[in-house]
């Protein structure tokens, strides 16, 4: 058994009740950067809702533009300024750079099972680091159809650019991927 499988196995059979906590903004003792992140991740998802619902019309690269990528850019831009590791990972991707991991996979299929469990963290290990990991839901709004609804309906530009597209037959309120932070110990 690795030691992340162990680690997954310890977490999930005892220590659920931890990321409970933390996402309720109770924090552990010694660790005020956890509350940092879950209100920062919490923004960002607030920023996704927010640009989601401004949309209107028919996507186009641009649509992309104006709700997707400025997403993207503020989760660099927090990684890059507070040093943690943030990706956007999906079952059904559209980049196969956000597929997720195993530890992700896990938390998915629980999130999947129970659609009240809105955040999640685990210790575990990230590129020889030891650290601890939050994931957070991230839900499919009605604007978010436009792209990831029926297959055939996607738009043309989804079609080109993203040829080996999975992340489409959606339906509002389904678990569409997690957003992930690692922070080093």
């Amino acid at each position: 058994m690795s030691k992340t499988t162990a680690v997954l196995t310890t977490f999930f059979a005892g220590t659920v009740a931890v990321g409970f906590a933390a996402y309720r903004g109770v924090q552990r003792p010694g660790e005020p950067v956890m509350g940092d992140v879950v209100r920062e991740i919490e923004a960002l998802g607030a920023m996704r809702s927010g640009l989601a619902e401004s949309f209107t019309g028919e996507p186009d690269k641009e649509t992309f533009g104006r709700v997707c990528m400025p997403v993207g850019a503020e989760a660099k831009r927090l990684a890059t300024e507070n040093g943690w590791k943030i990706a956007q990972l999906a079952e059904r991707y559209r980049n196969p750079e956000h597929k997720l991991d195993y530890e992700a996979l896990r938390v998915f299929k629980m999130m999947e099972d129970d659609t009240g469990l809105m955040g999640l963290w685990i210790r575990t290990e990230m590129d020889g680091a030891a650290g601890s990991r939050y994931f957070r839901r991230i839900d499919v709004e009605p604007a978010c159809l436009a792209c990831h609804g029926s297959k055939a309906n996607r738009p043309q530009f989804v079609k080109d650019g993203y040829p080996d597209d999975r992340a489409y037959g959606f339906d509002v309120g389904d678990l569409r991927g997690l957003f992930s932070v690692f922070v080093t110990d």
